[in-house]
């Protein structure tokens, strides 16, 4: 009895033995396959990431340092009109469509504005400066939250985050686009050709997405692409907003449209961007590789429209342009033209012509001393709709430009039938249908879909060729010519050097002050047509001053000076004109 129980207990312990070792090894499987599973995760996840780029990327190390080290952000402005954010591990939820800043031990956030970030954005994603539909913001989730959310999928590259204004207007294109982020990228040495771009705003490609793939060797993404990939994607480094520096015109949204208040750029940075858009093209301009056959070609460039906005006696046009200038005349075509092979035409062109409209931005590609000849339909007052007068007037761009506007309304066809947004005015009421057909001229008015604008600008024109020839001859005085034109300095003076200052009382009324000054150090190293000298004077406690502009380094003061006064004087140079340098410290003088 005692025998069988003991044979009893070692088949139940060997039992047990028996089910321990299979549960471990049960359990050592599930393990396996977890880890299998994750690993062949991982490995998914990881093809998705090179999918995107070329760049190699470790999943396992840039997950691990997402969880570690959360989100990192550091920005550069003041104000959300002028920022730019730099980020590590910046994630967006393809899902919720937002972005999402993970924080852990080793975050951080500069400028960390806690609510003042949503009063009202972190930043503008477009150079379209404080539009509501171009905003930036991200929430914010504690970095332990990726253990409930799908596993990230990790962009390598550095990227430019940002939103096209509008991406199927040229003008746009250039002046909100592209001009800003090829700035943008000069500014960040890592948002090198190797840089990716990534559009935000939801466009899809438009008509002129070939002309963003020139600013990077990789292909942008689209935020619609964005869902493709994964629910979280992640960017290892990424730079979210775009430099307003290079803007010159604001679109009417506040006020009317019009040249910006404080205008940054010159010519000389819009000419640079154009010469590396050209290069990239494969353009040669006039003083490169052409024949000299080429060089001494001049010619005239006529824009022709065969949708909306026509000219209407374009063939007699021509003929007198060719006459008048005794060039030959030539027409190019949005509609059936690339653009690469119009800016080859336009950039050796003397003399460009075309009705008010987007194509004009490519004026910027002209040579210096060519002139642009902007035509305005009927009711359409010139100097309310000014963004390539503008461009042709920026310091250094060096162009000529000439305004001409239809003021015989019979030389006009409208077409109030069309869709409001071709100029259509046949969904108004009667009234405001008569008010429009009787009025002269459009009035000033805020962007963007004010009827009277839409309806007139849309307008046909048959362009009165005597009046347009008068205000050529009076703007263009002499024969363009490329191959003298040269680009105007700017370089600006010092200040001017051991600025002093001597009185002397002749009588109980009458006072000299004599001011001296050395040139400014640049000088002496430069070739400048026309140097002056202004000098301000101030009796002490008054708020007016008496300016001078003065040809030598010295000077002395009789009228206006009084015996036993104080005197502030400054002194500055000033290069042709315009070119002004900084004031030297205030001298103090006392007669």
């Amino acid at each position: 009895m005692r025998a069988a129980s003991c044979r009893m207990n070692v088949a139940a312990i060997l039992n047990g033995l028996l089910v321990s070792v299979v549960a471990a090894l049960l359990w050592k499987y599930v393990r396996l396959s977890e880890h299998a599973a994750v690993l062949e995760e991982e490995l998914q996840l990881t093809r998705q990431s090179q999918e995107l780029s070329q760049a190699r990327i470790d999943y396992h190390a840039a997950l691990l340092a997402l969880q570690e080290y959360g989100t990192r952000m550091v920005c550069t402005g003041k104000m959300h009109t002028d920022r730019i954010c730099r980020f590590d591990y910046l994630c967006y939820c393809t899902e919720a469509e937002e972005f999402v800043f993970f924080h852990s031990n080793s975050s951080f956030m500069l400028p960390n504005l806690g609510p003042r970030r949503f009063q009202p954005a972190l930043l503008d994603l477009s150079s379209v400066e404080d539009h509501n539909t171009q905003y930036f913001n991200f929430l914010e989730l504690p970095a332990a939250a990726l253990k409930f959310m799908p596993k990230p999928v990790f962009i390598p590259d550095v990227t430019l985050i940002l939103n096209r204004f509008n991406p199927d207007n040229l003008m746009h294109v250039f002046h909100d686009d592209l001009l800003p982020i090829f700035y943008t990228m000069q500014q960040y040495s890592d948002l090198d050709d190797e840089a990716r771009l990534v559009f935000m705003e939801g466009w899809g490609e438009g008509a002129h997405f070939d002309l963003y793939r020139l600013l990077s060797s990789k292909q942008p993404l689209l935020k619609e692409q964005l869902r493709n990939f994964g629910k979280l994607m992640c960017f290892t480094k990424s730079y979210v907003g775009l430099s307003k520096m290079t803007t010159w015109y604001q679109y009417g949204f506040v006020q009317p449209q019009g040249p910006k208040a404080n205008i940054l750029v010159s010519g000389n940075e819009i000419r640079q961007f154009a010469s590396s858009l050209m290069e990239k093209l494969n353009i040669t301009t006039r003083g490169g590789e052409e024949s000299a056959a080429e060089e001494k070609d001049e010619y005239i460039v006529v824009f022709s429209r065969s949708i909306n906005r026509l000219i209407l006696n374009e063939a007699e046009l021509i003929l007198a342009l060719a006459q008048e200038f005794q060039m030959r005349t030539v027409t190019v075509s949005m509609e059936e033209q690339t653009f690469p092979s119009i800016i080859k035409v336009i950039s050796g062109a003397s003399i460009l012509v075309s009705m008010h409209g987007a194509q004009l931005v490519s004026s910027l590609f002209l040579s210096r001393g060519a002139v642009v000849v902007e035509l305005f339909p009927y009711a359409v007052n010139p100097e309310q709709y000014t963004p390539y007068k503008t461009l042709a007037s920026l310091p250094g761009m060096d162009l000529q430009y000439v305004a001409w506007r239809n003021m015989v309304e019979e030389n006009s066809v409208a077409y109030p039938e069309r869709p409001w947004e071709q100029g259509g005015i046949a969904h108004l009421d009667k009234e405001d249908q008569e008010h429009i057909l009787a009025s002269k001229e459009v009035p000033r008015h805020l962007c963007c879909r004010n009827p009277e604008w839409l309806y007139r600008i849309y307008q046909d024109t048959i362009v009165d060729i005597p009046s347009l020839l008068e205000a050529l001859r009076a703007t263009v005085k002499t024969r363009p010519n490329l191959k003298k034109a040269k680009p105007a300095s700017t370089v600006h003076p010092g200040q001017v050097r051991e600025p002093q200052c001597q009185t002397s009382v002749q009588a109980t009324n009458e006072a000299m002050l004599t001011v001296s000054w050395q040139i400014p150090w640049n000088l002496k190293y430069l070739k400048v047509r026309e140097v002056k000298y202004e000098v301000w004077i101030q009796e002490q406690g008054e708020n007016t001053y008496m300016p001078y502009i003065l040809p030598h380094q010295n000077y002395t003061f009789s009228e206006n000076i009084k015996p036993f006064t104080t005197y502030l004087v400054w002194v500055r140079c000033i290069f042709n004109k315009n070119l002004l340098g900084p004031f030297a410290d205030v001298l103090t003088c006392r007669t």
